[in-house]
């Protein structure tokens, strides 16, 4: 029994590792979303830190427009980079993960 538990315990923790280095190496991932046929460029890691935002000058005369049409880049930006961090997360975890009831891994 507590050799079971001590298992588990250690694949737990060389999860957690594995996380860990799966996260520091989704920094240098990078997506880009955009918007309006690319009036709008977002670029971004796969932990969600914008790291560069692209404005055509078109956009520059109406502060709406601008506006709604970078949150709609934004958001595909951010929507494209949480698919990429979720499946590099339950890819580095699964070999890692102790079969756990309802975990989903």
């Amino acid at each position: 029994m507590f050799g079971d538990l001590m298992g588990m315990m250690g694949k737990l923790k060389d999860a957690q590792k594995e996380a860990e280095a799966t996260k520091e190496r989704l920094n240098t991932v990078y997506v880009t979303g955009d918007a309006a046929g690319g009036a709008i460029r977002v670029t971004a890691t796969a932990n969600k830190e914008i790291k560069e935002i692209e404005i055509s000058d078109a956009l520059l005369h109406d502060k709406e427009e601008l506006i709604d049409t970078l949150v709609v880049a934004l958001n595909s930006t951010l929507t494209k980079a949480g698919t990429v961090q979720e499946q590099e997360m339950k890819s580095a975890l699964k070999d890692n993960m102790p079969n756990i009831p309802g975990l989903g891994l």
